[in-house]
């Protein structure tokens, strides 16, 4: 007896018993498993995060002390009004890809040139803002001294406001020498020195009785500790063993080092995804105004790139929310 064959209508197509699962075409079903996939990754980041701040929670670097310049207002302090623009500016650019999704669906190509070249711009200026506040990060506004144990030691005056190294050192002539061909190993020219050298903040910090010295170690309402004038002269004196400026992989002005190792890698890791979103963008840009997808009749390109640029923006409020908020 011949067996009976159910024949489904199906045969032969992409999918093997349904040509659209969950209503889907191949492209978008491959975009949101991507899309899963670098969720899980940007998880497993933000909890990483999660436990190294756990665990450094009584000395954690606070956010609206660290990010608190706004381009052409030098010297004003602004905490978070600029992350907060840079924040707004990606939000609203997910929204003119919404516009522009709809307008590819109801086949006006003129409103989606107009929406992607808004999304664009957009990106554009998250991803600038983002290198430009790597750079403030990088560069730092007042310095620090670092300790024997890898803290660092912040200063304030009697008013409670912070003061810059900058505002402190007393120049020493001949304090330093700089290590070079003629100095030192032939084969090794020296690392940039500090702008001051612990002995010049050291010299100022005793003329000026009006400064303290703040650590990085929280207080219960989740301040700073501030040390007394004979506190701060001892642990000036005992504990300090160099000068940082700025942020790097190895030092941190602002407290902690994995602050900054996670900010760099994390925040670094979102900004590729949103330049390559960019890029895709453009492309896609290009794409629409020749012509392409009106002669295939469709723009699910231009929906299944918004998928992504969505992805980004969501991401960016975790990575928001992180490192800015909590």
């Amino acid at each position: 007896m011949d067996a009976t064959v159910v024949r489904t209508g199906t045969e032969g197509k992409t999918w093997g018993g349904g040509n659209e699962p969950l209503k889907s075409s191949y492209g978008k079903m491959m975009m949101w498993f991507f899309i899963l996939s670098d969720a899980l990754t940007f998880s497993g980041f933000l909890a990483a995060y999660g436990f190294s701040r756990f665990k450094f929670i009584d000395s954690w670097p606070i956010a609206d002390e660290v990010f608190t310049h706004f381009p052409f207002l030098h010297g004003v302090d602004a905490p978070m009004y600029y992350v907060a623009l840079m924040t707004f500016i990606l939000i609203f650019s997910s929204v003119t890809m919404v516009l522009a999704v709809d307008a590819g669906h109801h086949m006006k190509k003129g409103k989606v040139t107009i929406y992607m070249f808004l999304t664009i711009i957009g990106g554009v200026i998250f991803v600038g803002s983002q290198a430009w506040e790597w750079k403030n990060f990088i560069s730092g506004e007042y310095g620090a001294v670092t300790t024997k144990g890898g803290n660092v030691l912040q200063f304030i005056n009697g008013e409670g406001e912070r003061v810059g190294l900058s505002e402190i050192a007393v120049p020493i002539v001949g304090d330093r020498v700089a290590h070079d061909g003629s100095n030192g190993i032939w084969f090794d020219s020296g690392e940039d020195l500090p702008s001051y050298s612990l002995a010049e903040v050291k010299a100022g910090f005793i003329q000026n009785e009006d400064l303290l010295i703040r650590t990085q170690i929280l207080t219960e309402d989740g301040e700073k500790t501030i040390l007394s004038r004979d506190e701060s002269l001892m642990k000036l004196n005992n504990d300090a063993v160099g000068t940082v400026e700025g942020a790097n992989l190895v030092q941190n002005e602002y407290g902690v080092p994995l602050f900054a190792d996670f900010f760099f890698f994390i925040t670094g890791f979102h900004g590729f995804h949103v330049l390559s979103g960019v890029i895709i963008n453009i492309i896609i840009f290009f794409n629409v105004i020749i012509g392409t997808y009106e002669r295939r009749g469709s723009y699910e390109m231009v929906e299944k790139v918004g998928l992504y640029w969505h992805f980004v923006d969501l991401v960016w409020v975790f990575v928001f929310t992180f490192f800015y908020l909590v």
